[in-house]
């Protein structure tokens, strides 16, 4: 599930606004709710290692003001990450 958060002004994943089964529903969301004007979705290892894709949301200068976030569970049998 696509999960879109709001800044509260402490926090960019401050406030939940709404959850949705697709990626274009919760953008679209997002852009009535937030209207923010770049969608940028991040690439870091780290996230894709928790199993999340996370989307960043930004203002016309760069200014973070909110985020998008789908967690996805590990599959049966996908190999475990070591603690080595």
């Amino acid at each position: 599930m696509w999960k879109v958060y709001k800044w509260n002004g402490k926090y960019i994943q401050g406030d939940f606004i709404s959850q949705h089964s697709t990626e274009k529903a919760a953008l679209g969301k997002a852009k009535k709710k937030i209207n923010y004007s770049r969608a940028t979705k991040s690439k870091l290892p780290t996230f894709k290692a928790r199993g999340e894709t996370v989307i960043w949301l930004d203002k016309e200068d760069g200014t973070p003001i909110g985020m998008i976030i789908k967690k996805t569970r590990k599959k049966k049998g996908d190999a475990m990450a070591s603690t080595e």
